[in-house]
């Protein structure tokens, strides 16, 4: 073993030092632990949120949306959906229609989103309608001819409606009568209920066929949008323009992330803030590590004298003290590391904090602690605790031996 790294070792496990500085130095090895700690549950928490919300976010929403925004619609939207349908890359293509109406039930409404699908179709890419709670989904017309709906959980907690129930539906898109302008009024069904675990589709989303979206609408056999599910989701924005290319003129494509941009840049941005402000702990206990080896070089110059005499060079002194600040915060940060992975792990697995799901769209706290957090974590609070060391190394090495020994 080298000679720096000896000392360094009979120091840390030595017991003669002052009680002062053995609770400096217990100070400032906790300091390290609670900033890395700290910082290691709030990254897992911003990540957690991210991905969760992202996650389900997915799940109910398409990857890429072809429409025309100059038009009314996409008329042969069967034929496009079907050829854009082979191209790489696509998993999955449905036709839909978008519009707000108003329900109501015993008295209660609420404007709700009404989207117009092909149950055949969305099935297969909607997780929505994988999660059905209560009844299923139906959309065939009962015996007194009332198509069926379904709403979101939330929906139907709020408004009391049950599987079974009827619902009327108002659309702002009227029909001219005799009587002037009559908004388009229908009755539905519920089918059943689900639960998406997001709280804007929960709260504000119902599903019916196709036709029956078309018929509030007050438009023949088009669809507003064709929404496609692809392979690989972060590829969206090269899908939309490979899609839109193959639709031709007149069509645009969108994707998840802009349509949502502005929620996941402030995701982002509020992790870099996070990692800033937090990481001012780790920086404050650094400062801790500098009083502890400073306090060690007043403590024990005659000591680094005599090593010094006995022919210790300064480059060996001066790493002696390096080495006894990484070592105090080697530990402390995988102290923290170790804490603060094992609390992440803990709230996240059998989700300890709950939350409002109508404020924070999960009803908990969702943590996912991940290997490169904790890569750059531990990196950045080694890097501080060796630049604390420098002044009391470079202090200790430019002692002189005669000055300190003249008198002993």
């Amino acid at each position: 073993m080298r000679f720096a790294w000896l000392m360094a070792l009979r120091y840390l496990r030595s017991r003669n030092k002052p009680a002062a500085l053995r609770l400096v130095t217990l100070l400032a090895v906790v300091g390290v632990a609670a900033g890395v700690a700290t910082l290691v549950v709030a990254l897992s928490m911003n990540t957690g949120f991210t991905n969760t919300i992202q996650d389900r976010l997915l799940g109910v929403t398409a990857h890429v949306n072809i429409q025309r925004p100059d038009s009314e619609g996409i008329e042969d939207y069967r034929q496009l959906a079907e050829t854009l349908s082979h191209t790489p890359g696509v998993r999955a293509v449905a036709p839909a229609i978008y519009l707000t109406v108003l329900l109501s039930s015993a008295g209660r409404a609420r404007g709700i989103v009404l989207k117009g699908i092909d149950p055949a179709l969305e099935a297969k890419r909607n997780e929505a309608l994988q999660r059905i709670v209560s009844g299923r989904a139906d959309f065939a017309a009962d015996p007194d001819g009332f198509a069926g709906i379904v709403v979101g959980k939330i929906l139907s907690d709020d408004l009391g409606l049950k599987v079974g129930d009827y619902i009327t539906l108002m659309s702002p898109v009227g029909r001219l009568t005799p009587f002037g302008l009559v908004p388009r009024t229908a009755r539905f069904r519920i089918a059943g209920i689900f639960d998406s675990g997001f709280y804007d589709y929960d709260a504000n989303w119902g599903f019916v066929t196709l036709p029956a979206a078309q018929n509030m609408a007050g438009v023949g056999d088009v669809a507003n949008v064709l929404e496609f599910r692809i392979a690989d989701a972060d590829r969206a924005a090269q899908m939309a323009a490979l899609l839109a290319k193959q639709a031709g003129p007149g069509y645009m494509a969108t994707t998840w992330m802009d349509e949502n941009g502005a929620l996941f840049r402030a995701l982002r941005l509020e992790k870099l803030v996070t990692a800033i402000f937090i990481g001012l702990i780790t920086f404050v206990a650094g400062l801790n590590i500098l009083v502890v080896l400073a306090m060690t070089v007043s403590d024990r110059g005659r000591d680094i004298a005599v090593l010094m005499a006995m022919g210790a060079k300064r480059r060996q002194i001066s790493r002696l003290f390096v080495l006894l600040g990484l070592a105090l915060g080697g530990i402390g940060t995988a102290t923290g590391l170790a804490a603060g992975y094992l609390f992440a792990w803990t709230a996240g697995t059998y989700r300890l904090i709950p939350l409002d799901p109508q404020i924070y769209s999960v009803p908990f706290v969702p943590f996912q602690p991940n290997v490169s957090d904790a890569l750059w974590i531990a990196g950045a609070a080694l890097l501080i605790s060796v630049a604390s060391t420098l002044v009391p190394a470079r202090a200790a090495a430019r002692m002189r031996p005669v000055e300190i020994l003249r008198y002993e």
